[in-house]
């Protein structure tokens, strides 16, 4: 394992934080968290209008909802440096800072600055994924599983709202471009609400010689590799049916808004699939079961939507979502994987980064099958294909709590 001297602050010598720290670090997490899927949610619910109104080809529709899974990967890549250089707080205000830009600059109505600002505001997106683990460890020390729950809780009730919002409001304004901007105005609020956290640490930090890990090493080690594999086929799975679900169900013969609604109910249902699968899987010798619950109904969910009729299309909707609710667990395991937050932060740049890098070829690849076949059953059969390799590392992950996974 290969580390390097840092100068990131710490708060490991600096006295017991505030009451009023710890609440401004649950509502900057409740902040944070409601941005974390919201541009993406809001962007794919409109995917079909913003090729209508600007005009773009199918190669640019494959492409762009691509870009997330591929800034996630390439800045992500980045995050352990930066948190070692600035500290976790303030690369997390750095980043929201890029997403409150990016997704405002999505409010011009052209394909450029619709590529632009996804471009710059998922690269801010893609550093509060990965650092969050961290932020939680570190402020939350005791309490992980409980603020990972409420954040990805959070995450999950902003892209819920969002998605079955952002039609509606597009309507309204007129304009997919007009209501997509809207969203930037979230990741303001959260920009501003994230400001007396880093104030606080700034004051209260110290200077560590503590070692800074470099995540690449990690790939080596069984640990890494099945946290990486984990992570990129949940991501995969994930962001195919967040960029194209509601298209898999127009596709069927729903209206876009019952597509909507439909991708608005997969998205809520997520929400207490996650904080089940929390209560279930947060015990060691629980895990297993947990893993093996949510990848049996994510592939029980693709298989349906192959095979139901479209009255039925509520079926595989409410197992999706189910299944989408993993996210949550697979950050616990993260958050609790490293023996330090250093070693923290390199296992979760690794799996994330790599991860996402992977889950980039699954809404590219769908969206490019679907653009040559005309149809979703190829794609959606392949998804099922990989949903099925999902169960297979869930029981290798599984077998042992991975603070006894050999290094």
């Amino acid at each position: 394992m290969t580390v390097a001297p840092s100068d990131a602050p710490t708060r490991s010598d600096a006295p017991p934080k505030p009451r009023s720290a710890v609440v401004f670090g649950v509502i900057a997490l409740v902040l944070i968290g409601l941005n974390l899927r919201a541009g993406i949610a809001g962007a794919s619910a409109l995917l079909h209008d913003f090729q209508q109104v600007l005009g773009y080809g199918p190669l640019v529709a494959a492409i762009i909802p691509s870009i997330p899974t591929l800034c996630f990967a390439v800045a992500g890549a980045a995050t352990s440096w930066l948190t070692g250089r600035l500290g976790v707080e303030k690369a997390i205000l750095l980043a929201l800072g890029f997403l409150a830009g990016g997704l405002l600059l999505r409010g011009i109505p052209a394909t450029g600055m619709l590529v632009a600002g996804t471009v710059v505001g998922m690269s801010g997106l893609a550093v509060c994924n990965v650092a969050m683990p961290s932020f939680i460890r570190e402020h939350f020390a005791h309490r992980t599983s409980a603020m990972t729950a409420l954040y990805t809780v959070t995450m999950t009730t902003g892209a819920t709202v969002t998605a079955v919002a952002v039609v509606p409001l597009a309507l309204t304004l007129g304009s997919p471009s007009a209501a997509v901007g809207a969203i930037g105005f979230l990741a303001v609020a959260a920009f501003l609400g994230f400001l007396p956290v880093v104030l606080h640490a700034h004051r209260t930090s110290v200077r560590s010689t503590a070692p800074r890990i470099s995540p690449w090493p990690l790939l080596r080690t069984r640990k890494g590799q099945l946290l990486t594999a984990i992570f990129a086929l949940q991501a995969l799975l994930a962001y195919s049916l967040i960029s194209w679900f509601p298209s898999m169900l127009i596709s069927m013969g729903l209206s876009p808004a019952d597509s909507g609604l439909m991708y608005g109910l997969m998205q809520l249902v997520s929400v207490p699939a996650g904080m089940v699968l929390l209560a279930i899987g947060s015990r060691p010798r629980r895990l297993r079961p947990a893993l093996y619950l949510v990848s049996i109904t994510m592939v029980a969910g693709l298989a349906s939507l192959l095979v139901v009729p479209v009255g039925l299309a509520i079926v595989p909707t409410v197992l999706l979502g189910f299944g989408l609710g993993i996210f949550p667990l697979v950050m616990v395991m993260i958050s609790r994987s490293g023996t330090s937050i250093a070693e923290t932060t390199a296992l979760s740049t690794l799996a994330q980064s790599t991860g996402y890098l992977l889950a980039t070829a699954g809404p590219f690849g769908a969206g490019l099958l679907f653009s040559g076949t005309g149809g979703w059953s190829l794609p959606v059969a392949l998804l099922l294909g990989l949903a099925v390799a999902q169960v297979m590392v869930a029981h290798l992950i599984s077998r042992a709590p991975l603070s006894g996974l050999k290094k």
